[in-house]
């Protein structure tokens, strides 16, 4: 696969998980990376980790439920680097119940931050991958935004949401050589799903084809791929990644 080298990548949620995962494959592939995420010491780690490995990496204080918060960020990291090539939106919350016991402030905080989001930070970084006419945009989605789950109205919700927002963006940015794609995850080993129980860990795994869980290195590798030169007739897709937990 060729090299990311030049590339500035931004990736946000990446102190920790996928979002951590994504910024190292990133950097190991040549790629400098504008780590974003609120908790700035964690990122710090991340970006010693990255430089420890020869690769470039700065952190950058971001809350994506925040609308000043993500021009901020955007703002810094292009005054840094002078623009974003790639854009991991990755950060993400849950707030799981079912819909009938659910708050609003449930449904708006998942919705704000996984899908708002998501979106005002393309809008905020997209000037300048229109200026280079060269970008990619990658989405982290879920299976869960496809096949829908009990208990996560909010999150299916947000995540088909962006599967939506990729596909209509890849039709108005392709025009400028810009690719806009998502990868949706399946059952992958994170901080997020460590909470369930043997229970329902056996469940999940009863209907994964390859029968094991995701690793975040399974998903940072598609990421790597659908942000490289490789992936430049690719727009509009989502990715699954999922061991055929849904094959649509």
């Amino acid at each position: 696969m060729s090299t990311l080298d030049g590339r500035i990548a931004l990736v946000t949620g990446a102190s920790q998980g996928i979002g951590r995962a994504c910024a190292l494959e990133l950097a190991k592939t040549g790629a400098t990376v504008a780590l974003a995420a609120r908790n700035v010491e964690k990122l710090a780690d991340v970006a010693a980790e990255i430089t420890a490995a020869g690769g470039k990496a700065q952190a950058f204080a971001l809350d994506v439920a925040s609308e000043e918060s993500i021009k901020e960020c955007a703002k810094a990291v292009i005054g840094a680097f002078g623009g974003v090539s790639i854009l991991v939106n990755n950060a993400g919350i849950t707030r799981d119940i079912l819909a009938m016991r659910m708050k609003r402030k449930d449904w708006d905080d998942v919705l704000t931050t996984n899908l708002t989001g998501a979106f005002l930070m393309t809008q905020a970084v997209m000037s300048s991958m229109v200026k280079a006419r060269w970008g990619r945009v990658i989405n982290i989605t879920s299976v869960v935004g496809e096949t829908g789950q009990a208990g996560q109205s909010n999150y299916a919700a947000s995540k088909a949401g962006l599967i939506g927002l990729t596909k209509a963006l890849a039709r108005e940015l392709a025009s400028r050589t810009i690719t806009v794609n998502a990868v949706a995850p399946g059952f992958v080993e994170t901080a997020m799903t460590g909470i369930l129980t043997d229970e329902q860990r056996a469940a999940m795994m009863s209907i994964v084809p390859l029968n094991r869980a995701g690793s975040e290195s399974d998903i940072a590798h598609a990421v790597a791929f659908l942000a490289s030169e490789e992936a430049s007739y690719i727009t509009g897709h989502t990715l699954d990644v999922n061991g055929g937990m849904y094959m649509g």
